[in-house]
């Protein structure tokens, strides 16, 4: 496998167009479309609050047919606790876009980001949907990924190549992140095409599985969105033998490549966290199991003293005994060995031994510091 200049739109017969519709002050780009050629297999994962953003609910229903062609997002307004109006904006979204590129309503997915409680200004969608959709090309994921954005500083996105068999295989994407990221899921957004051949069944499973190595395993700040959500496109243009079954040759090599690429996205986040000036990776090891451990990396991930103390970089050791203590697991002062790399420099690891069985897990987090507050004191 081979990291190649793209995103989003590079796999075969995937197209993209990002643009300003005025729903962001700022006049930045705040509209989104991911498309393919043809009706792809489609995989999501959504957050697990109670509180699920219109889009969300609309996106669920659309998703029982394991089936899309096209993703619209808009930034700016997470169309979030809208009520009625908000599902009936979420849908007519999905359908204008629809008729526009002349496919069934149930293949446009729909997504949202950006402040909760205000009316999504749907007119302003509908009016630059037309453009939006002319614009669509191979040559502009770009656009998209930068148009999915709120807080981030960054766009994020990759792109790889990789062979099954004789046939060369591409998987793209971009992401957008940077403050509310706590798993299950993040206030993130996910968008993963890929040219490969692959039933419905497998491809969940195989973005089950990245997600749960990627995506649920950071955190800047522990708080849980409304809006997220990780959505897979595979539309088989590479031809390659079709992956239908766990066993299938092929399987591993793919899911270890969409894991890769989903790690990727997720480690940016990280990296774009709001205010954030250190990269945090967090290693449990010696648990009784790999829930003991991602409980203890979350704890101290988490912590607002450790979060603090490597912004001062102040290797406080400390406060990472006394996060792990907060679970009230069976560890000592004997059998808890806590390791630092320096707090000095860009990226920090925290390694724990718990010295309590072998199964072990990695979180990724950020620092906490005086422009997080900054950010999030004047979000609306």
């Amino acid at each position: 496998m081979k990291v190649i200049q793209g995103g989003v739109a590079t796999p075969m017969g995937f197209q993209a167009n990002g643009m300003s519709c005025g729903i962001k002050r700022s006049g930045r780009p705040d509209l989104a479309l991911i498309a393919s050629d043809v009706p792809c297999v489609a995989a999501s994962v959504f957050t697990k609050n109670s509180i699920k953003a219109a889009p969300i609910v609309v996106t669920q229903k659309k998703m029982r047919y394991n089936k899309a062609q096209a993703i619209v997002v808009n930034s700016g307004n997470a169309n979030c606790f809208t009520g009625s109006f908000g599902l009936f904006y979420a849908q007519k979204t999905t359908e204008v876009i629809a008729k526009l590129m002349n496919i069934h309503p149930n293949y446009v997915l729909v997504a949202s980001t950006g402040i909760i409680g205000k009316p999504l200004p749907y007119k302003k969608i509908e009016s630059a949907a037309p453009e939006l959709v002319r614009g669509l090309s191979p040559k502009s994921g770009q656009k998209a990924a930068r148009a999915i954005l709120t807080t981030d500083k960054k766009i994020k996105e990759i792109a790889v190549e990789f062979l099954l068999g004789r046939k060369k295989i591409t998987i793209g994407a971009c992401a957008k992140g940077s403050g509310m990221i706590q798993p299950n899921m993040a206030t993130m957004l996910g968008f993963v095409t890929t040219d490969a051949a692959i039933n419905a069944s497998m491809l969940k499973l195989a973005l089950k599985q990245s997600v749960a190595e990627s995506f649920n395993c950071i955190t800047v700040d522990g708080c849980m969105s409304t809006n997220d959500m990780v959505t897979v496109l595979s539309n088989g243009f590479a031809k390659n033998d079709m992956i239908d079954q766990e066993d299938h040759k092929d399987f591993k090599t793919f899911s270890n490549a969409l894991r890769h690429v989903c790690l990727e996205m997720a480690k940016r986040i990280v990296y774009d966290a709001e205010g954030a000036t250190k990269f945090i990776k967090v290693s449990v090891l010696g648990a009784k199991t790999k829930e003991q451990a991602k409980s203890v990396c979350y704890a101290i991930a988490n912590s607002n003293l450790v979060k603090t103390a490597a912004f001062g970089c102040d290797p406080n050791w400390g406060r990472v005994a006394a996060a792990v203590g907060s679970l009230s697991l069976n560890v000592t002062e004997k059998n808890l060995k806590i390791h630092f790399s320096s707090f000095a420099k860009q990226h920090i690891n925290i390694t724990v031994d718990l010295h309590l069985g072998n199964q072990k897990a990695t979180v990724y987090t950020s620092d906490l510091t005086l422009e997080y507050v900054k950010i999030n004191g004047k979000y609306n």
